[in-house]
C-alpha cells in the first residue's frame, strides 16, 4: 500500500495510472480537487478495489494521520501542490499556505506515523517497518532559478534561486522535506523534474493551451519574443523515474529527472502547429502558425531551464524512453482522440462531478 497525494492532477493522476498498470499493490489517493484535480482523468479505476480516492488537504494533519493509521502505507508519494507561475503572480497566498504551510503539516502527520512504526518485521513480512518506509517528495528545476544561454544545466548541487512566488514556495517545501531528514532521521527522497507533458495536461499549461487553442480557431499566445527554453520531459518518463528513486533511490539524497530536451517556447509552438497542421488541418487549408499572437512577457519570466539527469542515469539506471518528437506526437494525437475530456474541463462539468460525489 503507498499513499499519494495530489494524485488527481496531471502528473499525480498519470503516476497513479502508470502504478497501477504495471503493479497490484494498491493507492490511497488524497486530493484536495481544487480546479486542477480532475477525477476524470481516473475514470478507468472506477470500481477497481485497488484505488481509493479521498477528498482532502495535506494540510489537514487529523484526516492524514487517520489515513496514515488505518491503510498502514510503506510509502508517501507528495505531488500536492500548487503549481502554475501565473497564478502565483497574481494569488500568492495559496502557494504559500499549500507548498509551504501544507508540506510542513504533511511531514508531522508522516512523521508521527513513522516514529510509531516497527524497526523490522521479525517474520519476514511485508508489513511497513521504520527500516522501508520512504517519503518521496515531488519537486521541480525551477526552485534553481534561471539560467543563461551558456550556463551549464541545472545540477543537484546547484544555488537554489527561486524567482517567482510558485518556486519560491516549492523551494520552501524542498528546504522543509531535506530539514526533516537531518533533524528527525525521516526517509525521505526528493525528485526536480523538468517540464513534464503528456496526457491529461490542464490546458492553461503551454503545450495544451496551444492545441486546445488551435483547434478553436483562437489565438496561440506566446509571451514576449517566444525564446524562453525549457526543458521537456513526457509525463511517463517522469513516473518511470519517480518510481526507480522510491524503489531505489539513496535515503536524502536529491535526484533531478529530464529528458535532455531543450526547446524554446515558440519552436514548441511551431512543432504543435506542424502536427496539428498534418493530423487535423484547418478547414480552410491555413497552417496553425497563422493563429501565433505575441503578448506582453509576465513579470520575472526565467529565461532558461535545463536539467541534468546524470546522477539519476547513473546511480539508478533510469533512462528517458521517449524523445520530444515521439513524446509531442503522442500527446497531440491524444488530445485529439479525447475530446470530451478537454470539453469537461473547459466548461467546468467535471467539476460538477467532484461536487456531487464529495457534497
Amino acid at each position: 500500500m503507498i499513499l499519494v497525494t495530489g494524485g488527481a492532477g496531471f502528473i499525480g493522476a498519470n503516476f497513479v495510472l502508470d502504478w497501477l498498470a504495471q503493479s497490484d499493490e494498491p493507492v490511497i489517493n488524497l486530493d484536495k480537487l481544487t480546479y486542477a484535480g480532475n477525477p476524470e482523468t481516473l475514470q478507468s479505476l472506477q470500481g477497481d478495489t485497488r484505488h481509493t480516492l479521498v477528498q482532502g488537504d495535506i494540510g489537514d494533519v487529523a484526516l492524514v494521520s487517520q489515513l496514515l493509521a488505518r491503510y498502514q502505507p510503506r510509502a508517501v508519494v507528495n505531488f500536492a501542490a500548487e503549481s502554475h507561475v501565473d497564478r502565483s503572480i497574481h494569488g500568492p497566498g495559496e502557494f504559500i499556505q499549500t507548498n509551504i504551510v501544507g508540506t510542513f503539516n504533511l511531514l508531522e502527520s508522516v512523521r508521527g506515523y513513522w516514529q510509531n512504526l516497527p524497526q523490522e518485521n521479525r517474520d519476514g513480512g511485508v508489513a511497513p517497518t521504520k527500516n522501508r518506509f520512504r517519503f518521496l517528495h515531488v519537486s521541480t528545476d525551477e526552485v534553481y532559478g534561471s539560467l543563461k544561454k551558456d550556463d551549464p544545466a541545472f545540477t543537484e548541487t546547484s544555488h537554489i534561486e527561486p524567482n517567482s512566488p510558485y518556486s519560491a514556495s516549492k523551494a520552501a517545501s524542498d528546504h522543509l522535506v531535506r530539514a526533516w531528514h537531518h533533524t528527525y532521521g525521516l526517509p525521505v527522497l526528493t525528485t526536480n523534474c523538468s517540464n513534464n507533458y503528456g496526457p491529461y495536461h490542464f490546458p492553461e499549461k503551454l503545450i495544451p493551451l496551444m492545441i486546445v487553442n488551435a483547434l478553436a480557431g483562437k489565438a496561440l499566445p506566446v509571451y514576449g519574443d517566444g525564446q524562453q527554453i525549457r526543458d521537456w520531459l513526457y509525463v511517463k518518463d517522469h513516473c518511470s523515474a519517480i518510481r526507480r528513486v522510491l524503489e531505489a533511490g539513496r535515503l536524502g539524497e536529491v535526484y533531478n529527472v529530464g529528458g535532455w530536451n531543450e526547446k524554446a517556447n515558440i519552436d514548441i509552438v511551431h512543432t504543435v502547429c506542424a502536427l496539428l497542421d498534418e493530423l487535423r488541418p484547418r478547414a480552410d487549408g491555413k497552417p496553425y502558425k497563422d493563429q501565433i499572437t505575441y503578448v506582453t512577457d509576465r513579470p520575472g519570466h526565467d529565461r532558461r531551464y535545463a536539467i541534468d539527469a546524470r546522477k539519476l542515469e547513473a546511480e539508478l539506471g533510469w533512462k528517458p524512453a521517449e524523445t520530444f518528437e515521439s513524446g509531442i506526437r503522442k500527446t497531440v494525437q491524444w488530445y485529439l482522440d479525447n475530446p470530451d475530456w478537454v470539453a469537461h474541463v473547459q466548461s467546468g462539468a467535471y467539476r460538477e462531478w467532484v461536487q456531487k460525489q464529495y457534497a
